[in-house]
């Protein structure tokens, strides 16, 4: 009798201490996961920044992360050391990393409206996530190409054929604003700085809404794809190369 309430007790002991090696084990997973990565320390928005912000007003919007190496651009900030007297040149979204060329001099920063349209051109928005927007790195004044891809109907005697074209070469790029995020995000502490578990977005988390100046026949082109098609953007400089080959993308084009 006696030894079978050792042995119970035993069992119960060794069962606890299993239980706590498992939930140990699972709560480092993510822990050792990142460190196999060489994880770094990085900056990373927490709340929406208004293009303009000074560096010094900067923590409270920021949280900091310890995230993998090759997901860390090797512009991202750590800290804001060095960065005094320095503003955002552009809206910062949460998740957004923060990198040294989202800060710039007071003076190279263009007020509202100073991008002058060319005559003859008109504005028109629209709106994508990061991705497909050089991962939300452009900035008014640059110039950018409009990729439009079709489900169908792009070639007329291939109707039911999936086709993309790059339609719009160096298109002046107006405005770039972060579009409102739905969900909720993390609070830093009274330091500026709070972890946060490595799955956290690396990208911008909300889509950004952008601004062009385009004749009215590519205004309606780029209506028209984002209405009944997709849009991706590329940056693309004024002495950008323009092969002018493939006019339009099709399956046996992508394998050529």
């Amino acid at each position: 009798m006696k030894s079978r309430l050792l042995a119970g007790v035993a069992a119960v002991v060794l069962a606890i201490i299993g239980a706590i090696l498992v939930v140990s084990y699972a709560s480092g997973a993510d822990a050792r996961a990142v460190k196999n990565l060489d994880p770094v320390d990085v900056l990373v928005v927490a709340k929406p920044v208004p293009a303009g912000t000074s560096a010094e007003s900067l923590l409270p919007f920021l949280t900091s992360q310890k995230l993998p190496g090759t997901a860390v651009p090797k512009t991202a900030l750590s800290s804001l050391d060095g960065q005094a007297g320095k503003v955002t040149a552009v809206g910062l979204v949460p998740g957004e990393q923060l990198v040294a060329e989202r800060l710039v001099a007071p003076e190279t920063i263009k007020p509202s409206g100073v991008i002058d349209v060319p005559a003859g051109l008109q504005e028109i928005s629209f709106q994508l996530e990061p991705q497909r927007v050089v991962g939300g790195q452009l900035t008014p004044g640059d110039h950018i190409g409009i990729f439009i891809s079709l489900k169908s109907g792009g070639i007329a005697a291939r109707p039911d054929t999936e086709t993309t074209q790059l339609t719009l070469h160096k298109v002046l790029l107006t405005a770039v604003q972060g579009a409102p995020v739905p969900t909720a995000t993390p609070q830093p502490s009274d330091g500026g700085s709070a972890t946060a578990p490595a799955a956290a977005p690396l990208v911008p988390a909300g889509p950004l809404i952008l601004t062009v100046a385009v004749n009215d026949v590519d205004a309606s082109k780029i209506v028209y794809g984002s209405e009944f098609g997709t849009l991706w953007l590329s940056k693309e400089p004024l002495d950008a190369v323009d092969s002018g080959r493939p006019g339009i993308m099709t399956k046996p084009e992508v394998y050529k």
